[in-house]
């Protein structure tokens, strides 16, 4: 997998061993896909460090790796680290400090006897730019979730509740392709549809309803994400005026994407839109980020963050308009970055459906 990538940046900040604990990073670097897992990789040795539950599972997924079991009784990782740290004689062991919780760092200052050097956001940064192969997992995950709204919407209306058609949607995606450990969705309507991540609920959908629906699936651990808002019934002339405003803010913000640019320079395009309306004030201050992985994975779209976007970043666009008691709309594409512009991975269309 992307090992070499790591080994190469650990040589160039002279780190003797990585610990690797965040679940989509112990993917990114090891291809394993269950749970309770962390790596130790040094320039010759790679350390796969589980339970008994999964050192089957590891075995058969990441044959290159030295599988150890740190459960038994007593022992931490923290111990298992250590021991490894003494075999090998690892001076400086590098941890990812924005997984591993005070508890836990104690426990590992305790053990390991090596300097523990604190690094944030190494593998998330080399997972930004993805591979020919993990961007074609992105656009079938992304088609996958258009076949599943299309099975979707002939079921949306009044009598049928949030949470039935949210059950429906995961299911008709894993029947369409996708892997079976589909990640929440939301399927909210009415006046609910101004909570930016809405629950799904037992409530019923009803006639003049929005109903917005924010989902995605994985196929290999990609993921796709995307956002879509339906009428049940015909519009009322406010609900189409704050669409066809949210329609054009997510336009707007997908024109201008392109390699180079950062996310504030997306975020303040989605606001040319709503901002001489009564509506400016309603909008969210984060209107995308990139996806891969994990759903929400950086360069962000909002006003802070100045990061260039880089060719082969996948991300979503996904302003949003969210009146309290009232509703809110969100339209949301999967966009993979190019040096000269975009391809959007989602093909449904952005016109306002009546259902």
């Amino acid at each position: 997998m992307n090992r070499p990538k790591l080994i190469a940046y650990m040589k160039e900040h002279n780190i003797d061993a990585f610990y690797v604990s965040k679940k989509p990073n112990v993917r990114f670097i090891s291809g394993y896909t269950g749970d309770d897992s962390a790596l130790l990789i040094t320039a010759k040795e790679s350390f796969f460090i589980t339970d008994p539950r999964y050192t089957e599972q590891a075995g058969i997924e990441c044959p290159e790796y030295t599988i150890k079991n740190w459960r038994t009784p007593g022992k931490t990782k923290a111990d298992m680290v250590g021991t490894l740290a003494k075999e090998y004689q690892l001076a400086r062991v590098a941890f990812e400090s924005d997984v591993l919780n005070f508890n836990d760092y104690q426990l590992f200052a305790g053990k390991v006897d090596a300097e523990l050097v604190p690094l944030a956001g190494v593998v998330d940064e080399m997972r930004q730019v993805k591979s020919p192969e993990e961007i074609q997992y992105m656009r079938n995950a992304c088609e996958i979730s258009c076949r599943a709204l299309d099975r979707l919407m002939p079921l949306i209306k009044p009598g049928i509740t949030e949470k039935e058609l949210a059950a429906t949607l995961s299911l008709y995606m894993v029947q369409e392709g996708a892997d079976t450990m589909p990640y929440g969705n939301i399927l909210i309507s009415g006046k609910k549809t101004s909570l930016l991540h809405g629950i799904p609920s037992e409530k019923a959908i009803e006639y003049g309803d929005f109903v917005l629906i924010d989902f995605g699936c994985q196929v290999h651990g990609y993921m796709s994400d995307m956002t879509r808002t339906f009428v049940v019934g015909k519009a009322s002339e406010k609900q189409r005026e704050v669409y066809n405003i949210c329609r054009q803010m997510t336009e707007d913000s997908t024109v201008i994407t392109k390699a180079g640019i950062t996310g504030k320079e997306i975020y303040e395009e989605s606001l040319k839109a709503i901002k001489d309306t009564p509506y400016y004030g309603y909008q969210y201050n984060n209107i995308g980020h990139g996806i891969g992985l994990f759903v929400h994975e950086g360069p962000f779209c909002c006003i802070t963050d100045t990061t260039p976007i880089p060719a082969g970043n996948v991300r979503t666009i996904e302003p949003g308009i969210y009146i309290p008691d009232w509703g809110g709309v969100r339209i949301e594409d999967q966009l993979l970055v190019t040096e000269d512009g975009y391809e959007n991975m989602v093909r449904f269309t952005h016109d306002l459906i009546e259902l």
